[in-house]
């Protein structure tokens, strides 16, 4: 299998342009090109896991968290970083790095959270706004089919649960070819008149220019008559942090401990006990503190999530309980979730979990 096979599958999942502009997700080492036969899944590229990864002998670390955030002005091996890329580079062992793309997605890193405490009712916590845009384009009758199987497969007209979405209107669009022109059907010189259809759909903004790319390729016309229109609505299954429901109301000391048993916190930092029954949950994997106000907003009862700053407690305001279980503890099923995702599209594919424990916080 080739190594754009396996990106591609998270481009479609996660959009890589979905990254905050801090990250750094995507090929850490590697080619697209280059032929993978076995993969390790990890949260973190440690250098005991390259260690795992050599002794398994996988060519492909897949990670959340990227190896290189920063750009490297040497490679010396003076540091943590340096050696873990040397040594991929050496064994010849690509690493994918999926990070905040996935984090922005309704199926990625918060629905670990959601499915330990079987969340119910689920919906993003802060949805993308002002990030869609619509496209408008005509297509002669016999190819709008064609047409719209590429622009889907590129991203293009999904709705919440809904894929493949299009309005189509027919009629008829004329054009002359000039001198220069190559026209697919008519004359240079004649005015001629096409049946066609008018096709609306919509988009991430961020996948525009795949989509785009994939309806010039796919259309037959030498000159492609199409429009983009930025549009208001929100992109309700996108955005960080997932709100839910328990599937019955539990009291607060029974809520913390049943998060200190399923994430297996060594210790679970929160505000002051309310003394009213958590139902609605808000949950974010990793550091979501910025989405506390949201949280409280959406009539959260307690906000999961990991590394809250000492000052930050104070913003509960007797509204709503903070539960920090920890950064590595939140996010430590994404695992699970980068493994059924990629055995969902190829079942036979040699995929390994890392059995090493990355977090680096110990509690006393």
């Amino acid at each position: 299998m080739k190594l754009k096979e396996i990106i591609s599958v998270f481009e479609k999942a996660a959009p890589f342009a979905f990254q905050e502009s801090y990250d750094n997700s995507g090929l850490q080492t590697g080619y697209p090109e280059m032929d993978i036969h076995s993969a390790l899944i990890c949260l973190d590229v440690t250098e005991e896991v390259m260690e795992e990864a050599i002794a398994l002998r996988v060519n492909l670390i897949l990670s959340h968290h990227p190896v290189i955030f920063q750009g490297l002005k040497s490679l010396t091996g003076r540091n943590a970083t340096q050696r873990i890329i040397i040594r991929a580079v050496k064994e010849n062992i690509a690493i994918l790095s999926v990070h905040t793309n996935f984090d922005s997605i309704a199926e990625g890193v918060s629905s670990g959270i959601c499915r330990q405490l079987n969340l119910r009712n689920l919906r993003v916590l802060d949805p993308m706004k002002n990030s869609l845009v619509k496209l408008v384009f005509f297509v002669p009758e016999g190819h709008a089919d064609a047409v719209r199987e590429k622009i889907f497969e590129a991203g293009a007209g999904v709705i919440g649960n809904y894929d493949m979405c299009s309005f189509n209107t027919s009629g008829e669009g004329s054009f002359r070819g000039l001198a220069t022109a190559d026209p697919f059907v008519g004359e240079k010189g004649k005015l001629h008149f096409e049946k066609e259809i008018r096709v609306e759909t919509v988009m991430p903004t961020v996948l525009t220019n795949n989509v785009v790319s994939a309806l010039l390729k796919a259309h037959p016309y030498e000159e492609v008559a199409y429009d983009l229109y930025p549009i208001s609505n929100t992109l309700n299954n996108m955005g960080m942090g997932l709100l839910g429901e328990l599937e019955a109301e539990l009291d607060e000391m029974r809520f913390l401990n049943l998060l200190k048993v399923k994430f297996n916190s060594g210790c679970i930092r929160h505000t002051n006990l309310l003394n009213k029954k958590i139902m609605t949950v808000a949950v974010c994997g990793g550091s979501g503190s910025f989405l506390l106000s949201k949280a409280i907003a959406a009539g959260a009862d307690v906000f999961v999530s990991g590394d809250f700053k000492y000052h930050q407690f104070f913003e509960a305001e007797k509204k709503i309980l903070i539960a920090d279980i920890g950064h590595y503890e939140s996010e430590q099923f994404t695992k699970e979730l980068f493994y059924e995702l990629l055995i969902k599209n190829y079942p036979k594919f040699a995929l390994h979990l890392s059995k090493v424990n990355t977090n680096p916080i110990n509690y006393l």
